[in-house]
């Protein structure tokens, strides 16, 4: 625990100006940002007497070792450069909403030369027009269901429209009128672009007019006796209804706006949104957060509209916010939002009427959202804790390991070989600490000499960092038994000379990045409680053996055995079962499992990519352009090859001395293996492209 007193800057070194100050750890990482109208008064607040901080603070503070500030003109402006950094940072001490991204929209993609309506999740992507977000796919689906009797715009994918466009018959939605087919050009691209854009419009709220306009053909088709025609306009309008019931007038002002509720208690909150566009609830979603930092009401609604907003432009910042309390400073936060919009946003508390009304609606969802989140999570940090205890017991640790790596290693009958670390972390994989690795020590099949190096060049790694950052000093000499110990880095017992550790040299993947510390998280920098490997005993002792050979002492090693999934662990002759019904097993093989998945995803990209290598690929100044023209032109690189050098001067782009290299590269390439199709048993013969 840091004492905050250690790293408080002086008074006289903190501007008065508006900012965002950045909290660091004793590793660089950037734990906490926050922004102030007035850094100095706010700064200061977090170095009063311990005991009067917020609990969350004062954990903050004494896990700080540093903290930084950055001068900005405006408060709009430090707003901005919060939600950018709290974005690029990722600081553990920062509210984070997850559940973001999990929500489907309906998306027209106007971007496109026929544009297509579908249901897309994810990030926005410019020239698309987004409506929702929707609870569940299937409602947008039966919505455009019903929208395409009258609208009749391209749903289909990319491939099934040039399917239709090849064999000149559209595909089933065209025969029942529910696609204008402009794959087999019944519509000219200008006609189906209106329908789009009449969807859109419709969707965006403006219903009436389409309406009146069907109820009046309807009206005149009758009185022309065209009844077939009557009953088809009545049947589209009363579609169209359908859909618009889908989403009732909750305001009946026509009101485009956003209301946003929170449901919280000491531990987490709930934050509801609805989306209301031209009286009607267009879209709704829930996030849930931890309370990492000492925060209120005002500030998860200030976090939530950087969240909801921070890359949105135009119409999708609502001319009206309602929220349940008023961000610390409105202006700049108002000021901030009709930035992003082009225009005014009002952001307010409702005090009556309907919208109030609203209000109290979202209001209850986010507490029963709130509930519901804490049910499933309850039984969900159960079962983890007891996963993490059963492991802790089974294989003596002190702790429960809150970090467990997991490392397998994969190739093809020697070929491509591979290994993947994979993290997990109080029970949950962690993604983002993935790492991949080649074996560069030796050449061949070696699974036991394949773990000894992976695992030595992470914890060297490791290592490099401690002491880079200044908590580990290298011992001056492991064959000096007065060397002294580092503390929870011990190195071999000093009873005399050690040989020093065989480790690969380091490449240039795992040498120390030369830029300076920016704050992002270091790959290698976290040590976990335990090392899983995929494998028994000989691949447990390659493991301890490395860690050894470091000096590394307090870091716990098992393997997991796939055949009775048995766990190993280093010097013990008999392996320890754990129950099948356990937890802890249960984990285990998860944690092994992702490895095995993860490295051999690599190991096979990594074939694939040989496979398709050509002995064109080392001719000097051979781009791809001109090793395409050559393929084209010879029909494969086994014909290519036959040809003389004449013959391959005739080849536009290609010189003579072009032409040289290339011979004489597929000169000196010796002819693969046929390759063969392991569904058949056919030898395939080289006629079809780039590889040899």
């Amino acid at each position: 625990m840091a004492d905050p007193s250690s790293y408080r800057p002086s008074p006289g070194q903190i501007p008065d100006s508006p900012g965002v100050y950045k909290f660091r750890d004793e590793h660089r990482r950037v734990i906490y940002v926050g922004k102030a109208k007035n850094l100095r008064q706010r700064v200061a607040n977090y170095f009063q007497d311990l005991a009067g901080l917020h609990p969350r603070t004062r954990s903050m503070v004494t896990t700080a070792a540093s903290v930084e500030w950055t001068v900005v003109s405006t408060e709009v402006e430090a707003l901005q450069l919060e939600y950018t950094w709290i974005k690029e940072f990722d600081p553990r001490f920062n509210v984070k909403y997850r559940d973001d991204k999990s929500y489907p929209y309906l998306a027209v993609t106007l971007n496109e030369e026929f544009p297509r309506v579908q249901v897309m999740r994810g990030a926005k992507k410019k020239g698309v027009r987004y409506f929702g977000p929707y609870g569940h796919a299937w409602a947008i689906r039966e919505t455009v269901d019903l929208m395409l009797r009258v609208f009749p715009v391209r749903t289909c994918s990319a491939g099934v429209f040039k399917n239709a466009a090849r064999t000149g018959r559209p595909c089933l939605l065209g025969y029942i009128d529910k696609c204008s087919a402009p794959c087999v050009g019944r519509v000219t691209p200008e006609e189906h672009r209106e329908l789009a854009e009449d969807f859109c419009d419709f969707m965006a709220g403006r219903t009436g007019t389409y309406i009146r306009r069907l109820e009046k053909d309807m009206t005149q088709a009758a009185e022309e006796m065209e009844y077939e025609r009557a009953a088809r306009l009545r049947d589209d309008a009363g579609a169209l209804k359908r859909a618009m019931e889908k989403s009732a007038v909750v305001l009946a002002d026509a009101t485009d706006a956003d209301l946003i509720a929170v449901a919280e208690d000491e531990l987490e909150a709930a934050l509801q949104i609805f989306h209301v566009r031209g009286g009607r609830v267009r879209g709704q979603r829930g996030w849930v957060t931890d309370k990492v930092e000492a925060v209120d009401t005002a500030g998860l609604v200030e976090h939530a509209l950087q969240q909801l907003y921070g890359e949105e432009r135009g119409d999708a910042v609502p001319k009206e916010v309602l929220v349940p309390a008023l961000p610390e400073d409105t202006e700049a936060v108002s000021q901030w939002l009709a930035e992003r919009r082009g225009s005014q946003v009002s952001l307010r508390i409702p005090q009556r009427g309907d919208k109030k009304d609203l209000m109290a609606t979202v209001q209850r969802n986010a507490q029963q959202a709130l509930g519901l989140h804490k049910t499933k999570r309850a039984s969900d940090l159960t079962t983890r804790s007891r996963a993490l205890e059963e492991i802790a017991e089974a294989l003596g640790l002190d702790t429960a390991p809150l970090r467990i790596e997991c490392y397998d290693i994969s190739h093809l009958q020697g070929d491509d070989v591979v290994a993947s670390m994979v993290v997990f972390e109080d029970g949950l994989a962690r993604k983002s600490e993935y790492r991949r690795f080649q074996i560069k020590g030796f050449e061949g099949q070696d699974d036991v000499r394949s773990m000894h190096e992976v695992i030595g060049r992470r914890f060297k790694r490791y290592l490099q960092e401690k002491e880079r950052t200044g908590e580990w000093e290298q011992a001056p000499s492991v064959t000096d038994p007065a060397a002294p110990a580092a503390t929870g880095l011990a190195g071999p017992a000093a009873t005399g000379p050690v040989p020093a550790p065989a480790l690969p040299a380091a490449s240039p993947a795992d040498e120390i990045d030369p830029r300076e510390d920016d704050g992002r998280p270091k790959r290698f920098a976290y040590p976990p409680q335990l090392v899983v490997v995929d494998g028994g005993q000989p691949q447990v002792a390659a493991a301890q053996r490395a860690l050894d050979e470091l000096g590394i002492d307090d870091i716990a090693v098992c393997g997991l055995a796939k055949r009775l999934e048995e766990v190993w662990l280093p010097d013990d002759d008999d392996p320890v079962v754990l129950p099948r019904s356990s937890e802890g097993l249960y984990l285990l093989q998860r944690v092994r499992d992702e490895a095995h998945r993860f490295a051999i995803t690599y190991q096979r990209a990594k074939r694939a990519k040989r496979i398709r290598s050509s002995p064109l690929d080392d001719v000097a100044g051979l781009g791809e352009t001109r090793k395409q023209a050559l393929i084209k032109h010879f029909g494969s690189v086994k014909k290519l090859r036959q040809a003389t050098i004449e013959e391959i001067c005739e080849v536009p782009g290609i010189g003579r001395r072009t032409a040289e290299s290339v011979a004489a590269a597929l000169a000196s390439a010796a002819p693969a293996a046929p390759a063969v199709n392991t569904a058949t048993g056919e030898i395939m013969e080289e006629d079809d492209g780039g590889t040899s």
